[in-house]
């Protein structure tokens, strides 16, 4: 069988697809519609003369022969993906597009500082940033990288420190101790109102504090669960309960005097931020560019 352009295309829609197993995320991923993409593989299909996918109302997965074709396609159209992106180093401004799977904290704290500067400085570079506080595998999603807290990256990705530690604390507003008193040990915690914090593998959140050697691990006790720090820290301003938050989050509400932070003696500090990627891939110019500049900004110092 001869390639022509169209093959090329057809390809290169099939591998997004065989990644996403999802015409709507493999769409977005390459800028076309679903109904594109479904015509596009029907005619792959029928060139090829073998099935490739499996599709139903509710799934799409991979015959033998369409991961047979998806581990032939794979290196050879990354190899073309590196030598596209290697051309940034002759061009008089960076161009391409980056994508990023981070957590909410990371988000605000990291990202909401750094990105204005970003895009004033390297206008030809899009970022699509899609936030999320589950433990999703970022290649999988189509991004390029993700950024989590150091300790929960994959061991099979590469990573880089872009923060340093992070203290974490319990903070309350000033009204709602009044009225239910100061927690002076993390045990009398259990006499109050707390949000509790679901994690990304929906477990619940232990609030861990330390202090001369001893750890413990407080299933801090509430009648409202979050998993979304700006709707925290409105409760907790509303006197609704106390939150364990990274301080930075909680810094400005503090500095105005509407929270205030308790058991400092026992605030122990976590693992900063860690933007993590694939070892396989060149690093795309617009991600080496985006880490260069978090390190110089510092927002979150190391």
């Amino acid at each position: 069988m001869r390639i022509n352009r169209t093959d090329l295309a057809d390809f290169a829609y099939f591998l997004a697809l065989a990644k996403h197993r999802s015409f709507r995320r493999a769409g977005l991923e390459l800028g076309v519609s679903a109904s594109a993409l479904s015509h596009s593989l029907k005619g792959l299909e029928a060139r090829l003369g073998v099935r490739l996918f499996n599709r139903t109302s509710r799934s799409v997965t991979l015959t033998s022969a369409g991961a047979e074709l998806q581990t032939a396609l794979a290196a050879p159209f990354d190899a073309i993906g590196s030598a596209v992106e290697a051309l940034n180093r002759y061009r008089a401004e960076p161009a391409g597009r980056i994508r990023l799977n981070v957590l909410e904290h990371a988000s605000s704290l990291l990202l909401g500082p750094v990105l204005p500067v970003f895009v004033e400085r390297y206008p030809g570079i899009e970022v699509d940033v899609a936030v999320s506080n589950y433990l999703v595998d970022v290649v999988a999603q189509g991004a390029d990288a993700g950024i989590r807290y150091g300790g929960t990256v994959p061991e099979d990705m590469v990573a880089q420190r872009l923060s340093g530690d992070i203290r974490w604390v319990v903070v309350g507003a000033p009204a709602y101790f009044d009225r239910h008193g100061v927690p002076a040990h993390p045990r009398d915690l259990y006499d109050h109102q707390c949000l509790r914090v679901r994690l990304g593998d929906d477990s619940i959140y232990h609030w861990e504090f330390e202090k001369d050697g001893e750890e413990l691990a407080i299933d801090a006790p509430g009648a409202i669960t979050i998993d979304e720090t700006p709707f925290a820290l409105a409760l907790t301003v509303a006197g609704t309960a106390v939150a364990y938050l990274p301080a930075p989050c909680a810094a400005p509400l503090m500095s105005q005097g509407l929270l205030r932070s308790v058991l400092d003696d026992w605030a122990p500090l976590g693992p900063g931020f860690h933007i993590y990627y694939p070892g396989r891939r060149q690093l795309p110019t617009g991600l080496r560019l985006l880490i260069d500049l978090i390190r110089e900004m510092q927002p979150l110092a190391f």
